[in-house]
């Protein structure tokens, strides 16, 4: 799909290097996806097109994003992990125009953001059965260079905003069983044997949510 000029977007989340990470996975589409602000821990100020809210490390699901995005006037697209048929509808019913995978690749997000800007409502489609997710997961986020996977470091930041195992199954739709599991396998990783240890852990290494915005110049 193409335009007479790129979708302007702007990209928010609590953490600085996701919204980045993100906006670095956009770039070769830079004649079709303008990114004109990356804002972490706060709302969007540009004048956009679109606003692209990535849930990771969101304390709250489904409808904190959408209302708190900010971005007067621009369309608001979800990108998250969890799928639940349930919080895509909760989240298009609390105004959000669309409602991306992180499975998606990068064309999948970009074609996403075009077709949202072009006045359509982007949901997930239903998976064929044994189709794969996208090889490279977009963008990056805390502890990736150290080991973590996308999941873990979710669960890591969660546990760093004080919530438990049962909140965590709660936020990320998983079982109680995988939250466990997540847990053992990070706390491996990053040399710790306690939920304290983790969050010092977590707090010297990039999990404590920032406070930045980069504008366009």
């Amino acid at each position: 799909m193409s335009s007479a000029a790129p979708v302007r977007v702007a990209v928010v989340n609590d953490y600085e290097i996701v919204v980045v990470g993100v906006a670095a996975a956009l770039a070769p589409f830079g004649d079709r996806i303008r990114v004109v602000e990356v804002a972490a821990g706060t709302r969007a100020v540009s004048d956009v097109d679109v606003v692209l809210v990535d849930t990771f490390g969101q304390r709250q699901r489904g409808l904190q994003p959408v209302t708190a995005s900010g971005g007067d006037g621009a369309r608001v697209v979800v990108f998250s992990w969890d799928e639940d048929p349930a919080l895509v509808a909760a989240s298009v019913a609390a105004g959000a125009a669309g409602f991306v995978s992180k499975r998606a690749s990068a064309e999948e997000l970009a074609s996403a953001l075009e077709r949202v800007h072009a006045g359509e409502t982007v949901v997930p489609a239903d998976p064929r059965p044994g189709e794969p997710p996208a090889a490279d997961v977009l963008g990056r986020w805390p502890g990736d260079r150290l080991g973590l996977s996308p999941r873990e470091a979710e669960v890591l930041s969660l546990i760093c905003q004080g919530l438990s195992n049962d909140d965590i199954t709660e936020h990320a739709f998983i079982g109680i069983n995988t939250v466990k599991t997540h847990i053992r396998t990070l706390y491996r990783k990053i040399g710790v044997e306690s939920r304290t240890q983790a969050v010092v852990w977590g707090l010297q290494h990039g999990f404590e949510p920032d406070r930045v915005r980069v504008l366009e110049s």
